[in-house]
């Protein structure tokens, strides 16, 4: 193995913080948690977990966090999404894949509408907001 200098250790710091930093819950008021049990890695949830952070880093969007959880019950449409976001029902999306994550990220997260072809756990019916 290579000795590291003091400019790759520098960068390998920078690259670790900004990762740690990703996962602070402080000031982040929506929540996207991925189904990460075994079921969700096979269904490609990983591919998901991935399309979520990098567009959220690519659009600079700072208020939403992304978790992992385990399986989340509906092994029969993994991979599964859960989003929590203030004035919006907490909603369940399945067979969601990576371009499914940024319809769910530009309609639900930052347009507030629901993405109905996906929701498996639907909210009760006077949550929706139709628009």
């Amino acid at each position: 193995m290579a000795k590291m200098t003091l400019e790759s250790l520098r960068a390998l710091r920078e690259s670790r913080q900004q990762g740690i930093e990703r996962r602070e819950t402080d000031g982040k008021e929506i929540h996207v948690i991925i189904g990460m049990g075994t079921c969700g890695i096979a269904a490609g949830s990983k591919k998901v977990l991935e399309a979520f952070i990098n567009e959220i880093d690519a659009k600079k969007i700072e208020n939403v966090i992304v978790k992992q959880t385990g399986c989340m019950g509906l092994c029969y449409v993994e991979p599964t999404v859960e989003v929590k976001a203030p004035g919006m029902p907490d909603t369940i999306y399945g067979k969601v894949d990576a371009d499914v994550a940024k319809k769910i990220l530009y309609d639900h997260i930052l347009n507030g509408k629901l993405v109905s072809d996906h929701i498996y756990q639907r909210p009760a019916a006077d949550n929706v907001v139709k628009g």
